[in-house]
């Protein structure tokens, strides 16, 4: 993975001169925070009623699990995708502007919003063997000059203390996936990705980290190959959802 690190010092050095400030409305803000308070409480969370297996939140009058017409339609290799906030507003201007304009340093309230999402009761007593990030294909990486979801994962797993694994490797260039219906996104993922050799998952519980989840195709794709190579179950976690 290559960071361009040779701003830092500098950057550094203008901290001491310059004040912090919100990523959003540019709003002052202490040393340690990225976004103030205000914009903050604008990030819609996801909050029951939504779906058991892919998080989709339900708008109407319902009561207990349920499983939503997306997820009963299709087979999901993941045992369940966590969200904690739904990717409008401020949640999606944050994770764009960290993905596509480089502000790396928003990865930081990205990856909090991660550990907030493993407080949900899907999640909370479950334990894992290891975090596995959503790879991107090395000419998107070249590209891009890094990988979202493994900068986030790898700071996630420092938080929770378990093992960052780099079990995928993603083995074919996809087109982007926003132009396609759900179907075409599946048949476009269909042998996208595999397991790295030497590297097995056989019997162990797996974290799988990506950014933002849409239509649950390319985590549903990684956790098929997941499943196919043994592992014993595969909750997927998302910053956000579409």
């Amino acid at each position: 993975m290559r960071i361009d690190r040779t701003l830092e010092p500098l950057r550094a050095i203008g901290s001491l001169f310059y004040p912090a400030i919100c990523a959003v409305c540019r709003a002052p803000v202490t040393r340690k925070d990225y976004i103030c308070q205000g914009c903050l409480n604008k990030a819609q969370r996801i909050v029951p009623p939504f779906c058991a297996k892919c998080s989709e939140p339900f708008t109407g009058a319902i009561e207990g699990e349920f499983t939503c017409g997306n997820c009963a339609r299709r087979t999901l290799a993941f045992d369940a995708a966590v969200s904690a906030y739904r990717s409008r507003g401020v949640v999606r201007f944050i994770i764009l502007q960290f993905k596509y304009n480089r502000q790396l340093h928003l990865r930081h309230p990205i990856a909090d919003w991660l550990l907030e999402a493993m407080n949900d009761d899907r999640l909370r007593a479950r334990e894992f063997d290891l975090v596995v990030a959503v790879p991107l294909h090395p000419a998107r990486l070249r590209h891009r000059g890094f990988d979202q979801a493994q900068l986030l994962a790898r700071i996630l797993a420092l938080k929770i203390k378990l093992p960052l694994c780099p079990a995928l490797k993603r083995v074919r260039y996809t087109t982007t996936q926003t132009a396609f219906d759900r179907a075409e996104r599946i048949a476009n993922l269909r042998g996208a990705f595999r397991l790295r050799k030497k590297i097995s998952v056989r019997g162990l519980r797996v974290l799988l980290v990506d950014d933002i989840l849409t239509t649950g195709s390319t985590l549903g794709e990684c956790a098929r190959v997941l499943r196919e190579a043994g592992a014993q179950s595969i909750y997927a976690l998302t910053a956000a959802r579409a």
